[in-house]
């Protein structure tokens, strides 16, 4: 066990004393009588999954798979393909969340199929640098397109890109409060923005097909859609069209982060899955149909954010409606990436590879305050730190969709793992094998892919995950951290418990599997 979880076997130097911090906690590491609730039904789901993917993708990605597709027509065959890998995704999710019902996502995954330190390195990659700084991202481009209508042509001067900062960071903090105080209001939330930025893609949608009525089908005429198409042997420029794509796609696992919140999830979930993904790859589709109704390949590939060039080629001087429904969108799937990915922090600490303290939950709310407000800090350092002036959307989508790729290509090999290693294992839902045959294939590719073009990214992220494996082996496997960071985490749980009314949730039943 690790030395991050405050030991009883450790008997301390004063009993109740706060110098050493252990003793300390009010109800010891007992459980009290609560648990997080199920409180997300079909509707909620399908919203969680529609709203996390709808975000800023759509909105930010379509240039940069068109300048590395090359081409209309290939532009939209990738969408298509990124749309069905998520689905296949999906559904390998939903046989792994029917069958391990507890919340986590790839985390729980990975560690029923190959134990602690592969999980302890998705943990350790996905609570530090994934998550938050994806809600980060997130994050400053809803600021950027809150400040937009205002200052339209000035939102790259300093003094402006400080208050799309601040607004990034009003957005985490209220989207850290929304999820502390209820997961139904956060499924509130994330319904209502869900209906908002629908409604900003149906205005586009319907736009684009009266000009496409109107005879302007210049970029999907025939051959003249495919002038520039990358060649097949261009892999990592492919690789990079793909990795815009699926970026617009990441969220279709969101759900199985909360599998323990969600109402009847056997039946729930891969409904909600069925439902919802095949709806965001239809409105996918639609929108960039409408995009070349209106703009040119040129016009995309040089300007700025698509939505934006769309909006002012034809709102006139409504163009300001856009942005705001874009921030809308981006605002809500911060939201809903911040509901899943709490659960992975309360998942690892609740298995003792993360500090115990964020297994906690509030006694009244049941919600995972501490782990959600430690991913939330961390957003704020990755907004302070980890996103350099000089780096664009495509180099952050190229860290980020690499390290996701690596642990979902790990999950679903998990999957296929435990078919031979677990045959007698109840599983509510199976997925056909061709589903997840089709995932591995496409994580293979896409982790080697970047290698041809760009490789650093790539290999950083590699570098961070397998750093991972000493602070395994020091902090968890061998207990190894020393007596005054013990100390310290202990006295920060009992403070916790005294003053945040939180406790330790009762003891998750042992799932058997097989």
């Amino acid at each position: 066990m690790s030395s991050l979880i405050p030991s009883e076997e450790r008997p301390p130097s004063t009993p109740g004393s706060a110098e050493t911090g252990e003793g300390l906690l009010m109800n010891g590491d007992k459980p009290t009588g609560v648990s997080l609730k199920r409180d997300v039904g079909l509707i909620g789901g399908i919203a969680i999954i529609v709203g996390t993917m709808i975000g800023s993708g759509i909105f930010a990605s379509p240039r940069g798979l068109l300048e590395a597709s090359g081409s209309s027509g290939m532009a939209l065959i990738i969408w298509a393909i990124c749309g069905v890998l998520a689905v296949c995704g999906a559904m390998a999710y939903a046989e792994l969340g029917t069958m391990i019902p507890t919340s986590g996502g790839e985390y729980t995954y990975i560690r029923e199929a190959f134990g602690s330190l592969p999980a302890f390195l998705y943990a350790w990659t996905a609570c530090i640098v994934i998550k938050p700084s994806q809600l980060a991202i997130i994050c400053l481009i809803f600021g950027e397109y809150i400040v937009t209508p205002f200052f339209p042509d000035c939102t790259m001067r300093s003094d402006i890109q400080h208050i799309i900062k601040l607004l990034a960071a009003f957005a985490i903090a209220v989207i850290t409060v929304v999820n502390c105080l209820s997961v139904k209001l956060a499924a509130r939330v994330q319904v209502f923005f869900t209906a908002a930025k629908l409604l900003a893609l149906a205005l586009i949608i319907i736009t684009g097909i009266v000009r496409l009525c109107q005879g302007y089908t210049t970029e999907l005429d025939g051959a003249n859609s495919f002038t520039g198409t990358a060649t097949v042997g261009e892999i990592g420029l492919i690789g990079q069209a793909f990795y815009n794509g699926l970026w617009a796609y990441d969220g279709w696992n969101n759900l199985n982060y909360i599998s323990e919140e969600v109402h009847n999830p056997n039946k729930n979930i891969p409904r909600a899955i069925g439902i919802g993904i095949p709806l965001v790859t239809i409105v996918y589709l639609l929108t960039n149909i409408a995009y070349f109704a209106v703009l040119s390949k040129e016009e995309i590939i040089e300007g700025g954010a698509v939505a934006v060039l769309f909006a002012n080629k034809m709102f006139g001087v409504m163009a300001w409606i856009i942005p705001v429904f874009v921030a809308c969108s981006t605002f809500g799937a911060a939201n809903g990436s911040a509901l899943s990915s709490g659960r992975v922090f309360y998942a690892a600490s609740r298995n003792g590879e993360l500090p115990k303290f964020m297994a906690m939950i509030h006694n009244s709310r049941f919600t995972p305050v501490p782990g959600l407000i430690v991913q939330h800090l961390a957003s704020f350092i990755a907004w302070l730190m980890l996103i350099p002036e000089s780096s664009s959307f495509s180099t952050l989508i190229d860290y980020f969709t690499f390290a996701s790729w690596v642990f979902y290509g790990a999950t679903i090999a998990g999957l296929l793992y435990m078919r031979f290693s677990k045959p007698n294992a109840e599983r509510p839902f199976r997925v056909f094998l061709v589903f997840p045959v089709i995932i591995i294939l496409a994580a293979l590719y896409l982790i080697i892919a970047p290698f041809s073009q760009n490789p650093l990214p790539s290999f950083f992220c590699l570098l961070f995950i397998f750093f991972g494996v000493p602070v395994y082996f020091i902090f968890i496997y061998y207990d190894l951290s020393p007596k005054w960071l013990d100390n310290g985490i202990a006295r920060f749980t009992f403070w916790l418990q005294k003053f945040g009314d939180i406790s330790y949730p009762e003891s998750a039943e042992d799932i058997v599997i097989g």
